[in-house]
């Protein structure tokens, strides 16, 4: 039997895959989810949300996809590693995840450069479909793929921009826009997101918690716990779901009904050890 059903729960509550269920939001979250749908709804362009490695980026994604996904004028497409040494590469990989069908055998850059401005005429004006690309880990992005991204943004209607592209990665992501011309100002949104305070650290493990079917009368994690997860993850929340999880399986094995902060300090010793 699985740790968590011997807790009274339905799933993992602490898994490291970005299930848009299990996505605790917090006003940085929130904040940063409303105003990509705001964008994306009126068709501005370039969005970029930045953030330290484990501060929910990847999850973010997957939530703006379910929230986009049924909707009939979103076509919505993503690309989770932008890792592409050349031009044609790139573009190759666009192709793909467009799903455009080439009339070539041997495609050149530029019938790649045509295939992909058609399509987006088509969509967009023809169909009056929104295009939106996400781009997760875009700090790996090289400059010939930036400059692609930033020809593609060239292509509007007196109203809208045709490609809605969102740009997930993190800090260093900025330098290498900076360094593209006329790239940075074609930025719409742009928005970091920061580790979780105290409290929202303990509302994200309560949130998770409960998604996962707990319905205790007793919290699973005592406060004095949620002070020591706080302390040592500071906040990020890729590292309280791998302390919360290693603290449950702690937990059934030491047969005890709560994680206290005894609890989360033996298993940093240990890992220090």
């Amino acid at each position: 039997m699985s740790y968590f059903k011997v807790l009274g729960l339905d799933k993992e509550p602490f898994s490291t895959s970005p299930d848009p269920n299990f996505f605790y939001q917090s006003q940085e979250h929130k904040a940063a989810l409303t105003r990509l749908l705001i964008e994306i709804r009126l068709r501005r362009g370039l969005s970029i949300i930045m953030g330290d490695v484990g501060v929910g980026k990847t999850t973010l994604s997957r939530k703006l996809f379910q929230m986009l996904k049924e909707r009939d004028d979103i076509i919505f497409h993503m690309i989770l590693d932008p890792t592409y040494d050349t031009e044609d590469l790139f573009l190759d990989s666009l192709i793909r995840t467009f799903q455009i069908e080439l009339k070539q055998s041997n495609p050149t850059i530029l019938d790649y450069k045509e295939a992909v401005k058609k399509y987006l005429f088509t969509k967009g004006v023809e169909e009056n479909k929104t295009v939106v690309l996400l781009i997760d880990e875009a700090q790996k992005l090289n400059p010939l793929s930036l400059e692609v991204l930033r020809v593609l943004l060239n292509y509007e209607t007196n109203e809208f921009k045709l490609l809605q592209l969102v740009l997930l990665g993190q800090l260093e992501l900025l330098p290498k826009i900076r360094e593209i011309k006329n790239l940075m100002d074609r930025i719409s949104l742009k928005y970091i997101i920061n580790p979780l305070d105290e409290k929202e650290s303990q509302e994200m493990v309560e949130f998770r918690i409960q998604q996962a079917g707990y319905n205790g009368a007793v919290p699973l994690f005592t406060e004095d716990a949620i002070k020591e997860i706080h302390r040592l993850t500071q906040g990020y929340p890729r590292r309280i779901s791998m302390l919360c999880h290693n603290a449950l399986k702690s937990l059934v094995m030491e047969n005890k009904p709560v994680v206290d902060g005894r609890i989360i300090r033996d298993l940093i010793s240990h890992e220090i050890k």
